[in-house]
């Protein structure tokens, strides 16, 4: 189930389909009440302790002011073009050209993503206008605002609202350049493109941020139920990240990648929203690898019966 959200509550080919998961965190999607993905594991407070879904503090920008998204398409284009633009230059810093520093997510970077995520999350909810900004846009970038916004809208699909009692664990991702390894490693050892996988654990607990197992009862940073865990995660612990990801790649491979994606990740979440979310995200890290630091930079939202509320980042 995907945070907004799910992950893919893998389980054995054959299994019956009401057994698999179907929630992302793209903000906590088919857990009832996340917008993730796969089965909402939505992230709560970074300092990972529990926490019900709580209120922004204001829209904060990279200026630390409280900010509200454009109404109009001009606007709305001149969002997208600054942030991104200025998001990027960040990373860039920060990478330097290769890997990023160990240390932690620079406080640039996680703002203008968290200011970039908004404006996806508004352009996904307002097509009309969206189209209008979109209009506005050089071609590459428009190509990006594109896909990010129809990967949201694949997810936000899957997403029912939840009690705004209801609590969720989180914690801070590991580092970025620690998790490229493993989706790295796991190209080598199973075929299975790593942006794939990159984009799996990201629509399903924002990189490992959600710790909440899903309504369905999936498992770890890449949500595996525990029977599809015991058949493919190669006797690894399913809540550690590299183990996580060998046995999704694993699981992968075995249904069908690097082959066909499609039927790997249908089998992986059963869900035509999910897959084309998947490949969405997958396909803008492959043209730009600034965007994986970008999604990785990206917060943990969901969606309740009283609104939205962010549960992690700054």
């Amino acid at each position: 189930m995907p945070v907004h959200g799910g992950t893919p509550h893998a389980v054995p080919p054959g299994a019956r389909a009401r057994h698999r998961r179907r929630d992302p965190v793209h903000g906590g999607l088919r857990h009832p009440g996340a917008e993730r993905g796969r089965g909402q594991h939505p992230t709560g407070h970074a300092d990972r302790s529990k926490a019900g879904p709580r209120a922004d503090p204001g829209r904060r920008t990279a200026a630390g002011t409280r900010h509200k998204n454009p109404q109009n398409a001009d606007k709305l284009a001149a969002a997208l073009r600054d942030t991104t633009t200025r998001l990027n230059k960040a990373i860039d810093a920060w990478t330097k050209g290769g890997e990023p520093d160990p240390e932690e997510l620079p406080e640039d970077v996680e703002l203008l993503a968290l200011y970039q995520q908004r404006l996806y999350r508004y352009t996904a909810r307002h097509p009309g206008l969206a189209s209008k900004a979109f209009a506005r846009l050089p071609a590459k970038l428009r190509s990006q605002a594109e896909d990010n916004t129809e990967a949201l809208r694949e997810l936000f699909a899957l997403t029912r609202p939840i009690e705004p009692s209801k609590v969720f664990k989180v914690r801070d991702p590991r580092p970025a350049g620690e998790l490229l390894g493993y989706f790295k490693k796991a190209e080598r050892r199973f075929g299975v493109e790593w942006e794939v996988l990159a984009a799996v654990m990201f629509a399903e607990t924002k990189f490992g941020r959600v710790r909440s197992d899903s309504h369905a009862g999936a498992q770890g940073p890449m949500q595996f139920m525990p029977a599809t865990w015991k058949a493919y995660g190669l006797g690894g612990d399913v809540q550690d990240p590299h183990d996580a990801v060998m046995g999704a790649a694993n699981y992968l491979k075995a249904t069908g990648a690097p082959r066909d994606y499609r039927r790997a990740l249908h089998a992986y979440n059963p869900s035509q929203a999910y897959v084309d979310a998947i490949l969405l995200h997958a396909r803008q890290i492959k043209r730009d690898p600034r965007a994986y630091y970008a999604y990785y930079a990206w917060q943990v939202f969901v969606l309740t019966t009283e609104g939205e509320r962010r549960l992690t980042g700054p």
